[in-house]
């Protein structure tokens, strides 16, 4: 049930105890979100990160496995009573050449869709009530899934990477209009960002400074403005952002 006496809006962001997920978690926070932060292992910082920020608390579950999935859904219901906002940000990648194609065995096929599309499934159906019940007509509850570019482009770490996220791109445009009017659903699509994960990867930051109009990759807080627009808006839905600083025109 939604507690008349806590009118905040709440918004749970996987995989926010570092990178973009952690940027667009403190961008809610200061857009005077609830905001439930998740890491699959980051306990010691998630409960760190969470204690900043008025109303915030840490979750922990692993997203591989449905059950845990599922029972992150609920304790942020039972912790907060009501859920406005989903943000899919959690993923895994593996890199592998395009071309190589027998390393991309069917093991890491599984690994990446099990976390990077049945889980924001999993999550997406165990919140649906939820969101339902908190939105209005004048305040649509969302869902965001945090995409890539690689899934847009043929592009990105590995075969298995890419086309999971392009699949996620699909689910968003599906839920978009399986979901409406009380639902938003959209994607981010980012390019480089300059996160820990990203820091040795030289060759990228030497394409978007010779090639994006931008010169440069994205720095997580640019990403976490996206991500706010998208989910403060009242309206926009079913759009997959690419936010690439304009590598893709070239």
């Amino acid at each position: 049930m939604i507690r008349d006496k806590d009118p905040k809006r709440v918004a749970l962001v996987t995989g926010s105890t570092s990178g973009i997920g952690k940027a667009i978690a403190a961008q809610l926070a200061r857009d005077n979100f609830a905001v439930a932060f998740h890491s699959k292992s980051s306990v010691t910082a998630g409960r760190e990160l969470a204690a900043a920020y008025p109303d915030a608390s840490y979750f922990q579950a692993d997203l591989s496995d449905q059950d845990q999935a599922r029972q992150l859904i609920a304790e942020v219901l039972s912790h907060y009573g009501r859920l406005d906002a989903l943000v899919n940000n959690a993923g895994v990648t593996a890199a592998i050449p395009h071309t190589a194609l027998k390393e991309a065995s069917p093991e890491i096929w599984r690994d990446l869709y099990e976390v990077n599309v049945i889980a924001p499934w999993t999550l997406i159906t165990e919140a649906e009530a939820a969101l339902r019940q908190s939105s209005s007509q004048e305040c649509p509850s969302c869902i965001l899934n945090i995409s890539s570019h690689a899934g847009i482009r043929p592009k990105g770490a590995s075969v298995p990477y890419s086309v999971s996220k392009a699949a996620l791109n699909h689910m968003t445009k599906l839920l978009a209009v399986s979901l409406a009017p009380s639902i938003r659903v959209n994607a981010i699509a980012p390019g480089l960002v300059n996160t820990p994960m990203s820091q040795n990867w030289t060759a990228a930051r030497e394409l978007w400074k010779m090639r994006a109009p931008m010169g440069r990759g994205a720095q997580p807080e640019e990403i976490a403005q996206v991500a706010s627009m998208l989910i403060v808006s009242h309206y926009i839905t079913g759009e997959i952002l690419l936010s690439d600083g304009g590598l893709n025109l070239t």
